[in-house]
């Protein structure tokens, strides 16, 4: 890869202009791509907010260029992200696209958040050169990106995606394995099925989960890893408790009902007003502004130490 590599970024939404203001706050120069000219105003827009929010100067300049028209914004890229919609076909039809317009050297990342990268990469031209790169939301306060490596992807490249990435500031970690949500996700969900679970046994209510993960172990989680927290307790402690509840911990296969019975009644959570809680305009706002404020913060106390 060259010593300053043009990174192409497919897709100008939410995801998209974070991940191109990443690459540009870090001396990048980015060519970002969206079919719809509105799309790109709005991520030109939005760059900029995103640069004073974190308290930086916008010095981008001419290095953001914008397109939509996809061949010219990839074909001298040494990196391209798709940052498209999480739909297997649609991301097949754009690597199939990727796989023609660009070197044959190009890394081509998927910032899918859950679809196993071989059910992208198969039938592509060098599927070897197709990596995993999950983002989390939003891009530009979150620094964590899982470099998911497949059973076609090079282990060359995957070392040269981590490399580019940690180039930009951001937390790079490999993901050995391609399987469905990857590390993350899993985590994440795994917790999210007790959460419902809980509340569909009558344990509590969806209030009382969220106070719990916030105000107990949630608060130590940006510092205290679970595998840490457990070595910290010991791991005998560990061994005796997890015999405990393991047996009683839901493992159900499918989404249980709850969750199934409040999407078909269209209770989809702060969109519609009503998800496991009730929502206003004003109680959903607040609810984004703490955590973006939270966000911020940590990113400028991060700042701050380097």
């Amino acid at each position: 890869m060259s010593a300053n590599p043009v990174v192409g970024i497919v897709g100008a939404g939410l995801m998209g202009h974070g991940i191109a203001q990443r690459f540009l706050s870090a001396g990048f120069t980015v060519n970002l791509y969206d079919p719809s000219e509105d799309a790109l105003i709005e991520a030109k827009q939005q760059i900029p907010v995103i640069f004073n929010l974190l308290g930086q100067t916008d010095n981008s300049g001419d290095r953001l260029t914008c397109f939509t028209t996809l061949q010219p914004a990839v074909e001298d890229a040494s990196l391209v992200i798709e940052a498209g919609p999480e739909n297997i076909d649609v991301k097949r039809q754009i690597f199939s696209d990727l796989c023609q317009y660009t070197s044959k050297d190009c890394i081509l990342a998927t910032n899918t958040s859950a679809i196993p990268i071989a059910n992208i990469a198969e039938e592509q031209v060098k599927p070897e050169r197709i990596v995993g790169a999950h983002f989390w939301n939003p891009p530009h306060l979150v620094d964590l990106v899982e470099v998911i490596q497949s059973r076609f992807t090079d282990a060359q490249v995957v070392e040269e995606t981590i490399a580019i990435f940690n180039r930009a500031g951001l937390k790079a970690v490999h993901v050995k394995k391609d399987i469905p949500g990857f590390i993350g996700n899993r985590l994440q969900h795994a917790m999210k099925r007790e959460a419902i679970a809980l509340v569909s046994n009558g344990v509590c209510d969806a209030d009382t989960i969220d106070e719990v993960v916030k105000h107990g172990f949630g608060k130590r989680l940006a510092v205290l890893g679970p595998l840490e927290q457990s070595d910290m307790v010991g791991l005998d402690l560990t061994l005796s408790i997890l015999s405990t509840i393991y047996p009683d911990l839901d493992n159900s296969q499918v989404p249980q009902s709850l969750l199934q019975d409040k999407v078909a009644e269209g209770k989809t959570g702060m969109k519609t007003g009503e998800g496991f809680k009730r929502w206003t305009k004003a109680s959903a706002q607040q609810l984004k502004q703490r955590v973006q404020e939270h966000l911020i913060r940590a990113q400028l106390q991060k700042h701050s130490e380097n």
